[in-house]
């Protein structure tokens, strides 16, 4: 706790330093329809304007077309009087306040008379700046993260404000049962129950990332930490446009920590090549794009010492190297037909394929490094494929926002692993092999209704889903002391059949909004075993379950808001939770799925606050999470080969309460700030459970509990001539890990770019993990052991890139 503290204080003394979230301006549309009240037919050519309510100033206006209908775009968010004239009849002035909960208001019928008819109070919404009015989103733009520019989503997504990374994946407020989307979409790229894949994603594809910790009930339900949406580069402009960029870098420019005797050296100055193009070509009714991105990296990807310690006193002290040659392509091509004002038609394709060959180490000795115990050296060599077609239509309707939105999407995705390992004891040497083939086929089709409200919005709709991933496990056994279980391998098929229908509606006046939604979905999974299989057995559940959401917000006046919110969200396991063949990727921890898991349901509460002023804003919210049947994974070892067997399980109820504040201000016309603190509590109540693999036994574990949080300093400090410069720090606290606890970390990332060519180029330097501080440490107790590790993998790297547009 004592080395925590100075840490902290250490960072906040030398980088109270601050980055530019970007912020859009809100931008609302105003439409409604003239009428004659006494004969209730519409009046053309009317007159429409809107002014401040403040001072009756002109702010902007329009006349209604031969249908009556009137549209007023880009309305600032604020109090405002409608001003409605036509001649032969009597004007008409009231009030109308933009708001935040939608981009569109629909004042209805305005019907003129020769009396006054007073229309009322009118509520208009738009989005405000990185965390939205309704405080349940944030958005960040990739091009303005200049420190970690260049690299991959997973390593731009580590400044954002509650946001940690760890082993691969995104954790929200300290949990990692997060949803990613792509343009609003489950992929195969990102995973479509675990996440995956963030780590080799180019940054330099996505245009904005959207962080959404309370989602409505348009949502699928899974995720209970939240959602992030990756929106991708698109343009649309008229004519022939485009960019191209390329990005190089080199990593682990110094070793860290030795290899242990009899290894291979890892690797050092690890190179990164990225190259990137986004076109787009526009005429009339149609537009074509096309985004391309191929990322090349080799990198110290695990290295790992670890000692182990049984409770009959044998000491293990072993180190898992792994050198990784990465080489992700990706792109994204399609089309948009504009048929006409009301109906649009887009299809597009996805496609990428993943190559990546890890070449592994994992020596083994006794605890004083006299005896070498064993070696194991190892090829993994995996494709990742895959291939994802969309068509997308919509409808709309003469009122702005009124709409319908239709689409289909097929995925396609194909995991191909070989893994080849040699063995080598003091008494002999083996060379043996697995091969995994599994192929994944996901097809969506959703229907979505928008109806924008005088007072609010009103969202509905449903969604169909059928995923089955048929697996193929092959062992390829030596002839003699083989390590692989030959009857555990073999075939198994995942099936998944969610039909969904959801509403979700929003009411707003001047102080106060209010949101309530409900998601019905059913689930029926079956996960079909291969009968020879010497453990386990076919297994499936089924649920039809409600998830609700609220939101009520108050407004005390135009800066300052409060905010309550409600979601209950589930995290069903995924196919590779419950597969069912053994992973021998690291020799003496062997990883397990069970059929036997069940879905994980979490209840969610927030009360946010915000306080927004002419240069900045501060925004906290305290939140409390309580899961049921939470999804986990036990080490467990019970025989005399001192095997670790890691195995998926419920671990019954978890709880995660916290505290986050986000401040950012403008301290000149050159520097922004923006601090993040987040402080939680997680809590995993003491549980029992049944392993079957690879013979029955029962696991108890105590209860854990941990006071936890990250701080993130950041700030972008803006020069003359186009240069910009941004600091980023980062303190992660220890946190509890499943049966064990995670050490502090902390890293600083530094960059700069400066747009030449007359603002069309621009040219970037960054250093991520600058000092060479980020080393994971781990304390993980099991039934008849204890652990500790510290993993030296690869996290410093310098990028050097350039883009130019044109």
């Amino acid at each position: 706790m004592k080395k925590m503290k100075i840490n902290l204080i250490v960072i906040l003394c030398l980088f109270l330093v601050p980055i530019k979230l970007s912020a859009q301006k809100p931008s609302v549309t105003i439409s409604g329809t003239t009428k004659d009240k006494a004969s209730d037919e519409v009046l053309s050519f009317v007159t429409v304007v809107l002014k401040k309510a403040s001072d009756s100033t002109l702010v902007t206006g329009t006349i209604s077309n031969e249908n009556g209908l009137f549209t007023i775009a880009d309305v600032k968010p604020g109090e405002y009087l409608l001003e409605v004239s036509f001649v032969g009849f009597n004007k008409l002035q009231n009030p109308v306040f933009v708001g935040s909960n939608s981009a569109y208001l629909d004042l209805g019928a305005i019907a003129m008379e020769e009396s006054i008819q007073q229309l009322g109070e009118v509520v208009v919404t738009a989005e405000q700046d990185e965390v939205s009015g309704q405080m349940d989103k944030k958005t960040f733009a990739v091009e303005d993260n200049v420190s970690q520019g260049g690299g991959s989503v997973l390593q731009s997504m580590q400044n954002l404000p509650g946001v940690t990374t760890q082993d691969g994946q995104v954790q929200l407020r300290g949990n990692d049962q997060v949803m990613i989307l792509i343009d609003g979409k489950q992929t195969a790229i990102t995973g479509f129950g675990n996440q995956n894949g963030l780590d080799n994603i180019p940054a330099s594809a996505v245009d904005k990332i959207e962080i959404i910790n309370n989602p409505s009930a348009k949502y699928d339900a899974n995720g209970n930490g939240g959602i992030i949406n990756i929106v991708m580069k698109k343009e649309e402009q008229k004519g022939f446009n485009g960019k191209v960029g390329l990005t190089t870098g080199l990593g682990a420019l110094w070793v860290r920590q030795e290899n242990l005797p009899d290894i291979r050296p890892q690797y050092q100055a690890t190179p990164k090549i990225n190259p990137s193009i986004s076109l787009n070509y526009r005429k009339k009714k149609v537009n074509f794009f096309l985004q391309a991105d191929n990322l090349y990296t080799e990198t110290l990807n695990k290295n790992e010492f670890v000692t182990r310690t049984y409770d009959d006193g044998m000491v293990i002290n072993q180190q898992l190297k792994r050198n990784r040659n990465t080489n992700f392509f990706s792109s994204k091509a399609g089309m948009d037909w504009y048929m006409n004002d009301y109906n649009s038609l887009t299809i597009s394709g996805l496609f990428s394929q993943e190559s990546i060959k890890d070449y592994g180490d994992q020596p083994f000795f006794n605890e004083n490094m006299s005896d070498r115990l064993r070696l194991w050296k190892f090829l993994e060599d995996e494709v990742l494929t895959a291939a994802m077609a969309s068509v997308d239509y919509q409808h709309k309707f003469q009122q702005p926002g009124h709409k319908i939105d239709i689409g289909f999407n097929y995925t396609f995705d194909r995991e191909d692993e070989k893994y080849f390992f040699t063995n080598t004891r003091p008494t002999f040497t083996t060379d043996e092999s697995f091969f995994l083939i599994a192929d994944q086929k996901v097809a969506d089709f959703n229907f979505d209704y928008t109806r924008p409200l005088k007072h609010g919005l009103l969202e509905t709709g449903f969604k169909f889903r059928r995923r089955t991933i048929p697996t193929d496990m092959q062992f390829n056994p030596s002839a003699s002391n083989s390590v692989l279980d030959t009857g555990a391998d073999g075939k198994a098929t995942y099936k998944e059949t969610i039909p969904a229908i959801y509403g979700n509606y929003i009411y707003e006046v001047k102080q106060l909004e209010a949101e309530l939604g409900l998601r019905l979905e059913y689930v029926d999974l079956v996960y079909e075993v291969d009968p020879n299989h010497n453990t386990y057995t076919s297994d499936g559940y089924d649920y039809f379950q409600p998830f609700p959401n609220a939101r009520i917000t108050y407004n005390l006046n135009d800066r300052n808001k409060f905010s309550l919110f409600y979601n209950r969200r589930v995290d069903r396991p995924d196919e590779v939770d419950i597969r069912i063949f053994p992973k021998y990727d690291d020799a003496e921890i062997i990883k397990v799925g069970n059929p036997l898991l069940r879905p994980q349901f979490t209840n969610s509460f927030e009360l946010g606050y915000k306080n927004g002023w002419e240069k900045g804003y501060f925004y906290g919210a305290a939140y409390h999470r309580i899961s049921d049947g939470t999804i986990t994974r036990i080490a467990t070892s019970f025989d005399d080969t001192n095997l670790i067997y890691n195995i998926s399980q419920n671990a019954g109820k978890s709880y995660n309460t916290g505290i986050e504040m986000v401040l950012t201000q403008d301290l000149s016309d050159q520097v922004s700030m923006n601090l993040n603190i987040n402080g939680y509590y997680n809590k995993i109540d003491a549980f029992t459970t049944l392993n079957q693999y690879p013979t029955e036994n029962t696991f108890t574990a105590d209860e854990q509990d941990i006071f936890s949080g990250n701080v993130k300093l950041n700030t972008n400090i803006r020069f003359a001539k186009n240069l910009d410069a941004q600091l980023t720090a980062i303190y992660l606290a220890p946190d509890i890990i499943p049966q064990g606890t995670i050490d502090s970390r902390f890293s600083l990332d530094v960059g700069i770019k400066k747009g030449i060519q007359k603002g069309k180029g621009e040219l970037f330097l960054n250093a991520i993990d600058l000092l060479n501080t980020m080393i994971i440490r781990k304390e993980i107790d099991g039934n008849t052991f204890s652990y500790t590790s510290r993993d030296y993998y690869e996290t410093q790297v310098i990028r050097l890139g350039y883009n130019y547009k044109f």
